[in-house]
C-alpha cells in the first residue's frame, strides 16, 4: 500500500491507485505513473510496455484487465491493482456498466498496427486513392478479432468498431520474448525496449544488468550467459547466470532482457482463408529460446515448467492438447508470452518444432457491454395463458424460448394430480404446422423416415426429424387430416429450426405444397390423468377417442382439435384452439374439475413424468451426433423406404460398431444431478442426461449416454460413488395400459 504523502503540489494532477492519490506527469501512461511511485500493477513479472504481456494489468475506472502501459493517465482516474496471477478484484456492487455503442464502417483496406511498416502502407494506400482505416492499440484502438466477411472488430474508449474492409493488412510487428527462469515473477524485470521507454519517461531504473540485446540510450552492465534464476523477495536483487567460467551472481535493481522476438501474428492466423495480408516484422519466424528448466511459463494462468512436465508425462504431447491440459496460452495474452517457450519445451522432448496453436477471437478481454454492443435481446414470447399462470402463483421461467410456468408452488401435489386424478398444462409453445397441397404426401415421405402413406385419416404417428447426416434434429407428430392436408408438431425449443428446415427442403424439391405455421396463433392445453376423460365429458365431449387418434370437437363451447396421446404416461388429450380462447377454456376446465382434484402442472413436473415413461427431450437427451440407433429409436425409422433425408448417412453409420447408446438407469436414493459422470471399472463410462426421483416407483430413474466396453453395455455403473443399474424403458407402466385406457 502506498504511504500517502502531503508534500504534493496543490494543483498537480493525480490519479487514484488502491485508494491513494499519486501524481502524474504530462505524458504518463498509468503504468509509468505507478512505476515512478514504486508501484507494480500485478506485483511483479517482466514488463514489456507494448501490450503483449499480462504483468501490467489493472482495473481502471471499474474495467478489469486493462493494459496500463497503453492507457494515458488522467486526473481522477481510479486504478485497482490485480493480484500477481492476474486476478482482478471482485466488484463491490452489481451496478450495470454504461451502454456501449457500436459504429459500422465500410472501407477498402483496414490496416492494423501503426509502426513503420503500417505507416508506410497507409501512405501508399492514400497515394493510390483508396479508403483506409488505420488501427493501433497504442492509439486506443485494440483489434480483438478478425471474422469471416471479412470483419474486423476493435474496441476503443468511445465504443466498439465493426469494420468491413475489402482487404486487411496486419502490421502488428513482433513482441519481445520474456524470460522463463526461477524468480521470473519478481518486479524489476523489463524487456530491452521497455527499459529504453522507461528511461525516457524519467523512471530511475537503478543498477541495470542487460542480457542479450541491450536497451538503446541507457547505461547498463552488459553480460552474456544462460539465465539460471533471479533472486529477491518481491523485487529483483540479483541475477544468476551461467557462463563458461561457471555460475556468476550479479547484484542489480533492474534486469533488461533482449532475448529475441515472437511475431504478433495471432490476427494473421485467425484470418486464414480471408483477404488478409501481413507486412513487416509480423511476417518473420519466431525466435525460439532454449528449453526452460524452471520458473513460470504462462504467468496468465500460473503454469510452471513443472506443470508442463506433468502434462507431458500424462501423454499430452501435442501443442493443442498441452494448451488444453495445462491452460497455458488461454489467459490474458493468449499465448503471446508463453508460446515460444512451450514450443521449445516440446521440441526438446519431441525433437521437432510444432506449429503455433490455433488463434481465435477474442485477443483482448472485453466487458459484457462491449461483447453485446450492437446486439439486441429478442423479447421472450409468452402464451395466451401467461396471466392465468401468474394469477395462480406460478414460478415463471424462460424455457425453450418462451415464458413458461416451472411450478405452481407445490410440485408434489402437481405430480400426484397427474398420476391419480387430473391435471391441465399449457403446451401452447409446441410447434404447430399445417402442410397441404397435391404434393403434401410426397413431400412428407421424402422428409421423414417413417412410411407416411400408412397413416390413416384421423390418426397420428410419432416421428423423428433427421438431418442429412442421419442425426436427430427434432421429434414430434404427423397427424393426417385428409389426403392433401397434414398437421405436424415439433418441440417448443426446436419449432423455429424445424420450420426453417421444412421450408428449405420444400424450396429444394419445388413441390406443390403450402406451409402454414400456427405455433403463435393456436393455443394448446394438455388434459392428463386417470380422470382426464371424465373431465372432457363434463366439458361436453362424450365421444370415444382411441390412443393416437385426433378429431375436431367443441370443448366447453370452444372449437378445438383434440389429440389423444400421452407424454406423461397417463390418459391425455391435447386441445388445440384459437389462442384468443385459451383463458376461457383454461378457466372452464379448472371449474369443471374442482371435485376431481384438478391442479395445473408446470414444466418441472412434466419433465419428471415423461422421464418415468422414458420419453426423450431433443437437445437434452440427444447430442449433435445422435443417430436413431444411438438413441434406441431404430423403430421410428423405416429403412425399406426408397428415400428420406438422412437415409444414406444411416446406411453408412449403421455399419460402424456401436460406440455408445442412450439407456435407462435406476438407483436407490436421491437423484444425482443431470450431467453427472459415470464410471465403469475405473474408466469413464458416460454421463447422465435426465434424472429424477420417481415417487410412484420409489427409486431414482435416469436416461444416460453409456459407453460400450468390449462391444457390450455395462449392466451397472458408478455415479457419485453409488451403483446405478441399467434397465429397459419405460420405467413406469411398461405395457402402456394407463395411457391407452
Amino acid at each position: 500500500m502506498l504511504a500517502y504523502k502531503m508534500n504534493f503540489m496543490p494543483n498537480s494532477p493525480r490519479l487514484i491507485v488502491n485508494d491513494q492519490p499519486i501524481e502524474i506527469n504530462k505524458n504518463d501512461t498509468v503504468l509509468t505513473a505507478m512505476l515512478r511511485t514504486n508501484l507494480h500493477p500485478t506485483g511483479g513479472g517482466c514488463l514489456c510496455l507494448a501490450g503483449d504481456c499480462s504483468h501490467c494489468l489493472a482495473t481502471v475506472d471499474g474495467v478489469s484487465y486493462v493494459r496500463t502501459c497503453q492507457v494515458k493517465a488522467s486526473p481522477g482516474m481510479v486504478v485497482q491493482c490485480h493480484h500477481q496471477q492476474g486476478d482482478p478484484p471482485l466488484p463491490k456492487d452489481e451496478k450495470a456498466g454504461p451502454e456501449v455503442s457500436v459504429e459500422h464502417i465500410h472501407c477498402d483496406i483496414a490496416i492494423i498496427g501503426m509502426g513503420e511498416a503500417g505507416q508506410a502502407e497507409a501512405k501508399k494506400v492514400k497515394d493510390e486513392g483508396k479508403d483506409a482505416i488505420c488501427l493501433d492499440a497504442n492509439n486506443g484502438q485494440e483489434v480483438i478479432g478478425i471474422y469471416p466477411g471479412p470483419l474486423v472488430v476493435a474496441k476503443t474508449s468511445h465504443g466498439m468498431l465493426q469494420i468491413y474492409p475489402k482487404e486487411i493488412v496486419v502490421a502488428t510487428g513482433a513482441a519481445e520474448i520474456q524470460p522463463v527462469a526461477a524468480g521470473n515473477h519478481l518486479a524489476g524485470l523489463v524487456t530491452a525496449r521497455a527499459a529504453t521507454q522507461l528511461a525516457k519517461a524519467g523512471i530511475n531504473l537503478g543498477r541495470v544488468i542487460a542480457i542479450g540485446t541491450p536497451p538503446e540510450g541507457l547505461k547498463v552492465k552488459q553480460v552474456e550467459g544462460e539465465i539460471i534464476r533471479f533472486e529477491g523477495t518481491t523485487k529483483v536483487e540479483a541475477i544468476i547466470i551461467k557462463t563458461s567460467q561457471g555460475e556468476e551472481r550479479l547484484e542489480c535493481d533492474t534486469v533488461s532482457l533482449g532475448l529475441g522476438f515472437n511475431p504478433r501474428n495471432a490476427l494473421v492466423r485467425m484470418g486464414h482463408g480471408l483477404p488478409v495480408r501481413a507486412i513487416g516484422d509480423v511476417t518473420k519466424t519466431s525466435d525460439i529460446p532454449s528449453c526452460p528448466k524452471s520458473g513460470l511459463v504462462c504467468t496468465c494462468t500460473g503454469v510452471s515448467v513443472e506443470d508442463l512436465q506433468s502434462v507431458w508425462d500424462r501423454g499430452f504431447q501435442e501443442l493443442e492438447l498441452v494448451k488444453r491440459a495445462s491452460l497455458a496460452g488461454t489467459g490474458t495474452c493468449q499465448g503471446m508470452m508463453c508460446l515460444p517457450h512451450i514450443r521449445s519445451f516440446l521440441a526438446d522432448r519431441g525433437r521437432q518444432l510444432q506449429q503455433p496453436f490455433t488463434a481465435r477471437p477474442v485477443t483482448r478481454q472485453l466487458t459484457i457491454g462491449e461483447v453485446s454492443a450492437g446486439a439486441h435481446h429478442h423479447p421472450t414470447p409468452y402464451t395466451a395463458l401467461d396471466e392465468e399462470h401468474r394469477k395462480m402463483g406460478a414460478n415463471m421461467q424462460r424455457i425453450g424460448g418462451w415464458w413458461r410456468p416451472w411450478d405452481y408452488g407445490n410440485q408434489l401435489e402437481e405430480y400426484w394430480a397427474v398420476r391419480e386424478a387430473v391435471s391441465i398444462g399449457d403446451v401452447s409453445t409446441l410447434g404447430k404446422m399445417q402442410i397441404s397441397g397435391p404434393d403434401a404426401l410426397e413431400f412428407l415421405e421424402r422428409l421423414y423416415p417413417t412410411r407416411v402413406s400408412t397413416i390413416k385419416q384421423g390418426r397420428s404417428r410419432y416421428v423423428l426429424l433427421l438431418d442429412e447426416r442421419g442425426y436427430v434434429l427434432d421429434d414430434g407428430l404427423i397427424c393426417k387430416d385428409s389426403d392433401t392436408r397434414y398437421t405436424l408438431t415439433f418441440t417448443s425449443g426446436g419449432a423455429t429450426t424445424a420450420e426453417f428446415w421444412v421450408r428449405d427442403w420444400l424450396d429444394t424439391w419445388d413441390l406443390d405444397v403450402h406451409i402454414l405455421n400456427q405455433t403463435m396463433s393456436l393455443g394448446a392445453i394438455n388434459v392428463t390423468g386417470p380422470l382426464a376423460t371424465e373431465l372432457l365429458k363434463r366439458a361436453g365431449y362424450k365421444q370415444s377417442l382411441e390412443y393416437m387418434e385426433h378429431t375436431t370437437a367443441k370443448i366447453a363451447g370452444i372449437s378445438c382439435k383434440v389429440f389423444r396421446l400421452s407424454f406423461t404416461g397417463e390418459a391425455s388429450y391435447e386441445l388445440h384452439h384459437p389462442s384468443e380462447d385459451s383463458a376461457k377454456l383454461w378457466q372452464k376446465l379448472l371449474e369443471l374439475g374442482k371435485n376431481l382434484g384438478i391442479k395445473p402442472h408446470g414444466i418441472d413436473v412434466l419433465l419428471r413424468l415423461r422421464l418415468e415413461k422414458g420419453h426423450i427431450i431433443v437437445g437434452q437427451d440427444t447430442d449433435f451426433d445422435s443417430t436413431p440407433r444411438r438413441l434406441n429409436h431404430q423403430w421410428a425409422v423405416n429403412m425399406k423406404k426408397d428415400y428420406f433425408v438422412g437415409k444414406q448417412a444411416i446406411l453408412r453409420t449403421d455399419k460402424i460398431p456401436l460406440d455408445r447408446q442412450l439407456v435407462g438407469l435406476e438407483m436407490d436414493g436421491p437423484a444425482p444431478i443431470e450431467g453427472s459422470v459415470m464410471w465403469y471399472q475405473g474408466q469413464f463410462a458416460g454421463n447422465v442426461t435426465s434424472s429424477s426421483y420417481s415417487h410412484v416407483l420409489g427409486k431414482t430413474v435416469m436416461l444416460a449416454w453409456l459407453e460400450m466396453f468390449d462391444a457390450e453395455l455395462p449392466s451397472e455403473v458408478i455415479i457419485q460413488d453409488r451403483i446405478a443399474r441399467r434397465v429397459s424403458t419405460p420405467f413406469y407402466d411398461v405395457e402402456g395400459h394407463r395411457a391407452r385406457i
